[in-house]
């Protein structure tokens, strides 16, 4: 007797352009970042291939030329990955089913948004949806957005071990930590996305004015954020006219997958920003 078909073969069966259910990307709701997940990441920052990712960008030679030719060699770098027109800019750290990235995308369609998930099956639906997006919007279909989703991906990756080297010094202008684990026992804390540590390799990875957004619905988890970003000499909070001018701030509090749901419940969402600092100079 043959039973009911595996998730991977309804993933597999999907036509190009058509959108991935959730229900056959199922996964537990948090994973261990201490654990060993089997993640493939580059050894510095040059040498990630982003190409594979954000295929719109990718820098070409003109085609008259033989590729033979040394200088076809211009669109590689040393580690043999394609150079970029643009950099990844934008960061969306525990990302989930991708709900920020694709409503940030149209509204920021000259900038590379990343959102970077260490679950397996998590990550490719968000891949899996970018691709349909970018089939469903592309200039020849009958309706576009601007960028066409081009400027948007995900990588499986563990930022808590990881993170210099997918990133520059100075290259993010924003960081997301929307609805993060809040690991509530006290032995639990130092899985936390916030730490001192963390912090400071958030600040090596921004650039001076970037931000950091902070949103969770647990007051506890939210206080020990704003303690330790609010301790850190590389952050300073973000309040008043600024914080309420922020379009980032309005989209985070509603597009989140988690965010909705606390909507629905009727919780409460608290919400934080910091700015990168300039660094004070040498002595």
């Amino acid at each position: 007797m043959v039973g009911p078909p595996k998730k991977r073969q309804k993933r597999d069966d999907k036509q190009e352009g058509q959108m991935p259910q959730k229900k056959f990307y199922r996964q537990r709701a948090h994973a261990n970042p201490f654990s060993d997940h089997d993640l493939t990441y580059p050894e510095i920052p040059a040498a990630m291939n982003w190409g594979d990712h954000y295929p719109a960008y990718v820098a070409t030679v003109p085609a008259a030329v033989p590729k033979d030719d040394p200088i076809a060699t211009e669109d590689r770098n040393e580690y043999g990955v394609p150079r970029m027109t643009k950099q990844v800019e934008v960061a969306d750290i525990g990302c989930g089913f991708g709900g920020l990235l694709f409503a940030l995308a149209p509204k920021m369609p000259e900038t590379l948004i990343l959102g970077l998930e260490i679950r397996t099956s998590v990550t490719e639906f968000v891949q899996e949806k970018a691709k349909a997006l970018r089939v469903q919007h592309s200039s020849d279909a009958a309706e576009t957005v601007p960028g066409g989703y081009q400027n948007v991906s995900c990588i499986r990756a563990n930022t808590m071990k990881f993170l210099p080297n997918f990133f520059e010094k100075a290259q993010l202008s924003k960081i997301f930590l929307c609805f993060p684990d809040p690991h509530f026992k006290a032995r639990k804390h130092k899985a936390r996305i916030v730490s001192t540590t963390l912090n400071s390799e958030y600040a090596f990875v921004m650039r001076p004015g970037g931000k950091v957004y902070t949103i969770t619905d647990v007051e506890d988890l939210h206080m020990w954020m704003v303690e330790h970003f609010e301790a850190h000499p590389s952050f300073g909070r973000v309040e008043g006219d600024e914080l309420e001018d922020d379009e980032a701030v309005k989209v985070m509090t509603t597009e989140t997958e988690e965010g909705k749901k606390v909507e629905r419940n009727g919780g409460k969402k608290f919400v934080a920003v910091f700015k990168r600092l300039e660094d004070p100079p040498w002595p």
